[in-house]
């Protein structure tokens, strides 16, 4: 089989800043991860041996010089060191177990060094999900003309709304095709006239390049949940900012907030934080709950809310997106973070509803032992880890499991 991945940037730029970020702050640190079905999916017949076989592939990528100079040019908040490090970055398959039971539910998890494995999650999610796609036949159905005809449509109706969004697509794609095509359709209609909105780029770096537009994406939920396996989760949200801040002074100023709900993220969030940081990502709970929410928070501390970014990112369709921007214009400046809905909107496609989640980490590799971590969010649904660890978590930050 073709390999899937052929860019070393196929990727999302939150797992390079991240990188970069545990590179300088945590650079002996060893973590594991799982994947998760969230509809418990019966794969194919030798699915785990075709992953498998991708998964080695990968051994072959190598970042090009063109890639090099583009993340200089258009990510100069990284460091020069970070792309000498990314030069000589190589993916090794002993990173990777995976495994598939009689029933066809698949079993996929990293282990390693966390500045390695860090660059596995969103290379592994689009591998899973387009090869899917290859396996049950539906890839090979899709009319790519009447996709770029919708996906166009989509752009002419979130621009002429006013909303700024971005392309968040790429882990659960139905194929790189897929990506390349919405892409293009989002750009070229946004380059077609002036517009009340826009569309303010993609978060995979290598359609960044492709089509000239600026990389989207700051950080994810592991970077907050190794924290809290290394320190607990009372001031997980606290201390990953004052390292974000440590690392990239100013720059990539979006706090993804809702690891663990937002009773102790506000705890931790400090006037200093709140005026530093250029916004938050809602990722979780009502849209428009967390919206006041926030508002309130910055009211508190003596900040106009409309002066601050929220990007809302939790499940959007386009229909959404435009209601949201109509409720949140008068209140903040928001922006849309769209995936599933760009990326794998085909007629009789069900998506898949897959993650990968760090679920342990030691600081050092001289630690016998790792500390479980989970994910909590505001939504129930999207909880993962071991349900035991789970409950703990609740426990220690007083949440209430109903």
């Amino acid at each position: 089989m073709r390999p899937i991945i052929t860019h070393f940037t196929d990727d999302d730029l939150y797992k390079f800043t991240m990188c970069c970020a545990v590179i300088k702050n945590f650079p002996r640190a060893r973590v594991k991860y799982e994947f998760t079905d969230r509809r418990g999916t019966s794969y194919p017949a030798g699915f785990a041996k075709a992953l498998k076989e991708q998964i080695e592939m990968l051994e072959d990528l190598a970042i090009t010089e063109e890639e090099v100079a583009f993340l200089r040019r258009r990510c100069s908040y990284m460091p020069s060191w970070f792309c000498t490090y990314l030069r000589g970055f190589r993916y090794r398959r002993d990173w990777v177990s995976i495994e598939q039971d009689a029933s066809g539910r698949l079993s996929v998890r990293f282990e390693g060094l966390w500045a390695d494995t860090i660059l596995l999650e969103v290379k592994v999610l689009a591998i899973i999900s387009e090869l899917y796609f290859i396996m049950t036949g539906q890839a090979g159905n899709a009319d790519y003309a009447d996709f770029y005809s919708r996906s166009y449509h989509k752009a002419e109706r979130l621009l002429a709304a006013g909303c700024s969004y971005s392309d968040f697509g790429t882990r659960r794609r139905l194929s790189f095709e897929a990506e390349d095509v919405l892409v293009k359709a989002m750009t070229d209609c946004c380059r077609s006239k002036p517009w009340p909105g826009a569309f303010t780029g993609t978060s995979n770096i290598y359609f960044a390049m492709k089509y000239d537009l600026t990389p989207i994406g700051t950080m994810a939920h592991e970077f907050v949940c190794a924290i809290a396996a290394m320190y607990g989760p009372m001031m997980a949200n606290h201390i990953a900012m004052e390292l974000w801040r440590k690392t990239f002074r100013g720059a990539l100023g979006t706090f993804l907030y809702d690891t663990y709900g937002w009773d102790i993220f506000s705890l931790n969030f400090s006037e200093d934080f709140a005026r530093l940081f250029k916004g938050l990502r809602v990722d979780s709970g009502d849209n428009r709950e967390q919206m006041r929410l926030i508002a309130d928070k910055y009211r508190s501390l003596g900040i106009n809310p409309a002066e601050k970014q929220i990007i809302f990112s939790n499940a959007l369709d386009t229909d959404e997106a435009i209601a949201l921007q109509r409720d949140a214009a008068a209140m903040c400046l928001p922006s849309f973070g769209i995936g599933t809905h760009f990326t794998n909107d085909f007629p009789g496609v069900r998506p898949l509803n897959i993650v990968i989640k760090l679920v342990a980490a030691k600081i050092t590799e001289q630690w016998t032992f790792y500390s479980d971590t989970c994910k909590l969010s505001e939504d129930h649904g999207k909880y993962t880890g071991k349900p035991e660890v789970v409950r703990r978590f609740l426990d220690i930050l007083h949440i209430d499991r109903k």
